[in-house]
């Protein structure tokens, strides 16, 4: 934890707040008591639209996003629904 006092948190703003994103917990004194807590909130990474597409769900053509196709399942094996039916009896 960094103590800094008012003075200096307004002289080196830009400067601390890159601190605190970073993680840093910054602690702001006035007179040596403690008066405020700054604490940074993560950068995001990335465009969360390229962020959704790069997870699959959206799909981009270079035009308007929309949502990715739906999975194709295989013909071969027992669908779900058939399975719910047999285990109830």
């Amino acid at each position: 934890m960094m103590l800094v006092a008012i003075r200096e948190l307004k002289s080196n703003l830009s400067r601390l707040l890159a601190c605190a994103q970073a993680g840093e917990v910054i602690e702001v004194t006035s007179h040596n008591k403690p008066i405020a807590r700054i604490v940074g909130i993560p950068a995001q990474s990335g465009d969360p639209v390229r962020r959704l597409v790069a997870d699959g769900a959206l799909a981009w053509n270079g035009k308007k996003p929309g949502p990715a196709e739906p999975l194709v399942l295989s013909a071969c094996g027992v669908s779900v629904s058939r399975i719910v039916l047999e285990d109830r009896g």
